[in-house]
């Protein structure tokens, strides 16, 4: 059972660092939509690599700096988990579920694209379609994630390094900073019992601590993995019995 983040981690994208330096083969998050019928599964390498390309887009085409602040209009899906530590990995404050109007950066799904134009900054929109596919055509006012990250680098440094005692997420309605995200995540997973190597699979919604917690810091914090389900509150119970078989899952977070 993991009681402290990997290797003294002070910030969540350290969390990730550590969990590269680990073991970068490994899978990391594993991604069902069942609406869709979509399954994607990302090792630690092939999210760090998205992560570091979306963080080159943010600090380099977006101009984005330290305690700006990002509200991810977006689900519980695999590119958020990728927008919201290449916020992390930048310096910026992120707001899931947040106030666009209050914001300087929205990140928005297809369905939150009214809302979202509320942003007095950039927008930029994920089409979440299997595959990460673009927009088959781009919503005016945004950016469309699919078309503009494929160019970006696959390693990122940051501009300035990121302090872990400023503000990273404001959550619950609760502003921490990178430190206290970390320690809260550790925290939850020694209640969860996790440790390296357990599958955790989730229903949640990041908008809150419980799914995003549980959901995605507690389990990376632990050196575990997670599955997320979207769209799965129908599934038949012999149904979801045979993906948490299949998958290997030792808890849940539903």
């Amino acid at each position: 059972m993991s009681q402290t983040p990997l290797s003294g981690a002070e910030t969540p994208a350290d969390l990730l660092r550590s969990a590269l330096a680990a073991d970068p083969a490994r899978p990391l998050i594993t991604y069902y939509d069942d609406a869709t019928g979509e399954r994607v599964e990302l090792s630690v390498k092939t999210f760090d690599n998205w992560v570091a390309k979306t963080a080159n887009l943010l600090q380099d085409d977006l101009a984005a700096a330290p305690d700006d602040r990002a509200a991810l209009l977006l689900p519980a899906h695999w590119q958020t988990a990728i927008w919201l530590f290449a916020c992390w990995s930048v310096g910026l404050t992120v707001c899931p579920g947040g106030d666009p109007a209050e914001a300087s950066l929205v990140v928005s799904g297809p369905d939150t694209l009214d809302a979202a134009l509320a942003c007095p900054g950039e927008r930029v929109a994920l089409a979440l379609r299997p595959l990460g596919g673009r927009f088959p055509e781009l919503p005016d006012g945004f950016l469309d994630y699919a078309a503009e990250v494929p160019a970006q680098g696959d390693r990122f440094v940051p501009y300035a390094p990121v302090d872990p005692d400023r503000p990273a997420l404001v959550i619950d309605g609760e502003q921490l900073t990178g430190a206290q995200a970390v320690s809260l995540a550790a925290e939850q997973a020694s209640r969860l019992e996790l440790g390296p190597g357990d599958r955790v699979l989730s229903t949640l919604s990041f908008d809150d601590w419980a799914g995003l917690g549980g959901g995605l810091l507690a389990p990376l914090a632990a050196g575990a993995s997670v599955v997320l389900c979207r769209n799965s509150e129908k599934l038949a119970d012999e149904v979801l019995d045979a993906r948490i078989a299949s998958e290997r899952v030792t808890h849940r977070v539903t």
